[in-house]
């Protein structure tokens, strides 16, 4: 199926038994993944230390066998794993136990965290709600799994929204990663990506002088919305607001989730639509497809259409997941500044990096929320976003998929990662070398040249492939995540255009060994590390012969670019260790400040780097292997050995 091809139409069904994923066979494979997750992850962050097991161990026990003691002793699980750079541990599942006074006792992550909590620092006040999130988690990879769902193989060759409601595992990072407290069972099948159920959108109409509504450089409102909603929907709307005695030049059609429609905005605001300040206009007609970010919609049947953000008042991964309508009013500007130092870069337009606009934005303020003395998450409960969608932007050859494909396993364990290099018909080097111009370069690029950084995780790229390899990405999510971690300063050396004054708000001064992180924190450890660990255990690509690759792409940039002056250093011994875990551990209600996000951040001592200048690679050529269970790879001892005798033309 072609990526610009519509959804046909059909109509939304529901399952007679919404929880019939929730069987004893289904629970203990979720448990079992958790629990290996939970432990990989938390030892990534330095709050466990598995040990080797001991040699009386057993016959079975081997170089690859750890044991974790927990509660004096009382408990103990017992595993095999491979250790790789940046302390990054793949278990492996099926040998995973768990002994209670030394009896055999299943699996079960919520015991797994309560027996963790003084470890952990969860505050007793927010337990519960941590392990709501470890329970939503597990039900909704109990769904996953009773889905099946595509092989590696097909979903190497598969269409943009087929991928995207594919994905099994959230954030690769984050344990609790699928809280969505507030769905219910039948929303959850209504409303879920991964349900793959198209949804219409309710629109309001809000009342003009309590609304905000901003627009891209260029851009007039009448003639967006028209191509938004089809000229139909529109003078549908507008009618109605006729019918209803109102004045449609009084309004502005403010597009609504329908969950947070019969959850919030018609209890909440209830005050609101008596006035008249808020109308409810009904269902709107084309269908959308939640993305994996969940509050973002896909639109299912025109998909050159752009993408609608809305808020959605769902307790999810650390945060309440609304929209702010103050954050709203300088969207647009703000990607209009970043889209335009984007398109006029001829290193960024050789990569095939680009970057989605968000084209539109709208927000209501006219509630009793905006009238306290206290900020308060109501009052992000009422606004909403248009980005423009990537397919139209297309060459005929090219397809998309999102990023976190990358990372992501079938029900048989088959990585799409190692399927997209074998469709490719390239070697393992060439594909990664591709993917790493492609998604590290551009990035090393912006943040060496203009201090401009992205939040660049699986979910917010967007790969562009042709024959299965990887020519380009587009970048979203940017008014919310983009950050300008200097002040633009005169003179010959600086490249970053002038920032609008509605723009400054991106501006975060930091010195330049935090400006590293924003590739070493957010790129390395938070997507390449996941990586090398699959592909050196599917026996795709070395770890040795990643991280050299990795290592010659950052050195290509610098050669390339001599002429750009900065103290950033992405070849430094060491970077500090920012760990994710601990920040939803510490607050699973709000895990960092947004207006302050640098603060917020916890670390956890200091990270090897994997491509330090003093570590000596083999060539990138060397290290692939045809088969898969390739095991013991750079990390088993955290990294601190690098494999080779000669230094890779990069790191010469």
């Amino acid at each position: 199926m072609n990526d610009q091809t519509h959804a046909a139409h059909q109509p939304i069904t529901r399952p007679a038994n919404p929880a019939a994923h929730l069987t004893p066979a289904a629970m203990a494979a979720a448990q079992r993944h958790l629990v290996a997750k939970a432990i990989a992850e938390f030892t990534h962050e330095r709050l466990l230390a598995p040990v080797p097991a001991a040699p009386d161990a057993g016959p079975e026990a081997s170089a690859r066998s750890y044991r974790l003691a927990l509660d004096g002793g009382r408990v103990e699980y017992r595993f095999e794993a491979d250790r790789f750079a940046l302390e990054h541990w793949v278990l492996d599942e099926p040998t995973l136990e768990r002994f209670v006074d030394g009896t055999p006792t299943p699996l079960d992550a919520q015991a797994f965290i309560i027996e963790l909590q003084p470890l952990l620092g969860i505050p007793d006040a927010l337990l519960a709600t941590y392990l709501e999130e470890i329970a939503s988690t597990l039900a909704s990879s109990a769904f996953k799994l009773t889905q099946g769902g595509p092989t590696a193989a097909e979903l190497a060759r598969a269409d943009f929204q087929t991928i995207e409601s594919a994905m099994t595992e959230g954030h690769p990072g984050f344990v609790a990663n699928n809280g969505r407290i507030g769905f219910g069972v039948s929303e959850y099948s209504a409303y879920a990506p991964e349900a793959a159920e198209p949804f219409t959108l309710v629109w309001l109409a809000a009342r003009r002088e309590f609304t905000h509504f901003a627009l891209g450089e260029g851009l007039d409102r009448q003639s967006f919305l028209r191509e938004q909603l089809g000229q139909a929907q529109h003078d549908a709307f507008e009618a109605r607001l006729v019918e209803a005695g109102l004045d449609p030049a009084d309004y502005l059609l403010l597009p609504v989730h329908p969950w947070q429609w019969e959850h919030r905005i018609a209890i909440t605001f209830a005050p609101d639509l008596a006035k008249g300040n808020l109308v409810f206009l009904g269902e709107g007609f084309d269908r959308y497809l939640a993305q994996q970010s969940l509050r973002t919609m896909f639109n299912a049947d025109d998909w050159g259409r752009d993408y609608v953000k809305t808020a959605l008042s769902i307790q999810n991964m650390g945060f309440l997941r609304g929209l702010s309508p103050a954050y709203m009013r300088v969207t647009p500007a703000i990607n209009d500044w970043v889209g335009e130092l984007v398109e006029a870069d001829e290193a960024l337009g050789e990569a095939g990096f680009r970057v989605l606009r968000e084209h539109a934005s709208i927000g209501y303020t006219g509630d009793a929320y905006h009238r306290t003395r206290t900020v308060s998450p109501h009052r992000k409960m009422l606004a909403a976003l248009w980005r423009e969608s990537p397919v139209p932007l297309l060459a005929p050859n090219q397809r998309l998929s999102t990023m976190a494909a990358l990372l992501h396993r079938d029900a048989a364990g088959g990585s799409v990662a190692s399927a997209l290099v074998a469709a490719s018909a390239l070697p393992a080097v060439d594909w990664v070398r591709a993917y790493l111009r492609a998604y590290l370069r551009p990035l090393v690029h912006c943040l060496r040249a203009y201090d401009l950084a992205f939040m660049p995780h699986g979910e917010n790229l967007i790969l562009v492939l042709e024959d299965a390899v990887p020519v380009g990405v587009f970048m979203k999510d940017i008014g919310e995540e983009v950050a300008l971690l200097s002040a633009p300063r005169p003179g010959a050396a600086n490249r970053t255009p002038p920032v609008p004054e509605d723009v400054q708000r991106i501006i975060t001064e930091v010195d330049d060994r935090e400006k590293a992180l924003a590739v070493f924190t957010d790129v390395f450890d938070g997507v390449l590390r996941h990586l090398a660990g699959i592909l050196h255990v599917d026996g795709t690509l070395d770890e040795h012969a990643f991280w050299a690759l990795v290592a010659e792409c950052v050195d290509e940039h610098e050669v390339a670019h001599p002429h750009l002056e900065s103290g950033i250093d992405l070849r430094a011994e060491t970077f500090a260790h920012s760990c994710l875990n601990r920040l939803q551990l510490r607050n699973t209600l709000q895990m960092v400040d947004i207006a302050n996000q640098s603060e917020s951040l916890i670390y956890a001592g200091e990270m090897a780097n994997p491509i330090a200048r003093s570590r000596r690679f083999g060539t990138a050529g060397a290290g692939v292997r045809g088969g898969a269970g390739v095991r013991g790879g750079a990390g088993a001892d955290h990294g601190a050995d690098a494999a080779a005798a000669a230094i890779s033309p990069a790191s010469a």
